[in-house]
């Protein structure tokens, strides 16, 4: 199969993570991909997201960049027909993003089958978050987009929930949550050499990665260890982020100091060394229609898992199966869970064996991710072909 991907991602986050596997496993699979994207410095650096993208963003009126968003799509209408024209290619696979509306106009126009990529509702998303001169625009766009595609992929069936409301018809709308490269993720490494090399052994190690904010709640986590010292835990921070400093800040006051380590910015290829010592992985927080990306690296290395028990996550986690849930609605459960896994390692290894499985049941890797994709793919081919 030919495939046209599109996206308009200019980060080093999970996002990039997301597209450069999907990319991957799709050509591993056998297809000819072109890609159609924003110009980019390449960045294998894990815990980083600002981009040309986001300092754009940053140093310019929010109406003005919703502007630049909306007409970004002239010169992406114009690249994909170009490429459209030459590659000939059989489907269309754009990751949504807002304001972008290349893709769907590509799919009225010249017909090509088009599949879409969706990872949240970004018009809610970023005016709760980010604020928007134009909400309604950005939310009748994204509506537009949504429904023009022939096949909606959201993350989660809490997203599929949006998508659904939006007017998209249930039998156009597949979920494929977020994946795991297995390959980069084997246990090359021991969890004591891994403490080793980080000069944390003897410790218990609660780790967390990504690139923390204040909403991941992790000063809970600093407020437990100190009324908590029998555990002789310590609490590793895989990446960087802005929460950083308050959270340095805060364990200085605690007189913390000692028990918590930011790697700062790192290669991803260097991640899996470092989620290796851990012996509780932390989400303490979650978006409620994400997919976390940081769930399946924990997984694939066999890491018990503290979440809260959400909707979203209870797709892909059951409680004392695969990880440990706690419920978000009672103040001291995340507090709760800390002690029920800290003081009992058979409760751990059993968990961190379920997440583990669970990777293999769900088939929750980039390339049966792919093979999901094809599958749906390929149907839509043959429908449009029978018509």
């Amino acid at each position: 199969m030919k495939i046209l991907y599109h996206h308009r991602t200019a980060s080093s986050d999970g996002q990039a993570v997301h597209i450069e596997e999907m990319i991957l496993a799709m050509k591993e699979l056998g297809h000819e991909i072109k890609i159609v994207s924003p110009q980019q410095k390449d960045n294998n650096q894990m815990g980083n997201t600002i981009s040309w993208v986001e300092k754009l963003r940053n140093h310019s009126p929010k109406h003005l960049y919703e502007i630049m968003e909306l007409t970004y799509s002239i010169l992406a209408y114009y690249r994909l027909f170009i490429i459209m024209k030459q590659f000939k290619p059989d489907i269309l696979y754009e990751r949504y993003n807002l304001f972008m509306i290349a893709g769907a106009i590509i799919h009225k126009l010249h017909g090509l089958p088009f599949i879409l990529e969706v990872n949240s509702p970004l018009a809610e998303e970023r005016s709760i978050h980010g604020g928007l001169s134009f909400p309604k625009l950005a939310t009748w766009i994204e509506g537009l987009v949504w429904r023009s595609a022939n096949i909606v992929l959201p993350v989660t069936h809490v997203l599929a929930n949006y998508v659904e409301a939006y007017g998209v018809p249930k039998n156009r709308i597949h979920v494929i949550p977020n994946g795991i490269n297995l390959s980069k993720f084997s246990k090359n490494i021991s969890k004591d050499q891994a403490k080793f090399e980080l000069g944390l052994q003897g410790k218990l190690i609660l780790g967390f990665t990504g690139f923390v904010r204040d909403w991941h709640g992790i000063d809970k986590v600093l407020y437990w260890m100190k009324n908590n010292n029998h555990y002789n835990t310590h609490l590793l921070i895989v990446g960087d982020g802005p929460a950083r400093v308050e959270l340095e800040s805060l364990a200085k006051s605690l007189k913390l100091e000692s028990r918590i380590s930011f790697t700062g910015v790192i290669p991803r290829d260097k991640v899996p060394n470092y989620v290796a010592s851990f012996d509780i992985a932390l989400q303490p927080s979650v978006v409620s229609y994400a997919s976390p990306l940081k769930l399946f690296e924990y997984m694939a290395l066999a890491k018990p898992i503290i979440a809260p028990d959400t909707p979203n996550l209870r797709e892909i986690l059951e409680n004392e199966k695969n990880a440990l849930l706690f419920n978000i609605s009672q103040p001291t459960s995340f507090e709760s869970a800390l002690n029920k896994l800290c003081s009992d390692s058979t409760l751990r290894n059993l968990i961190g064996t379920g997440a583990r499985d669970t990777i293999d049941q769900l088939q929750l890797t980039w390339t049966g991710n792919a093979m999901k994709v094809e599958n749906v793919a390929q149907k839509l081919l043959l429908s449009n072909f029978q018509k």
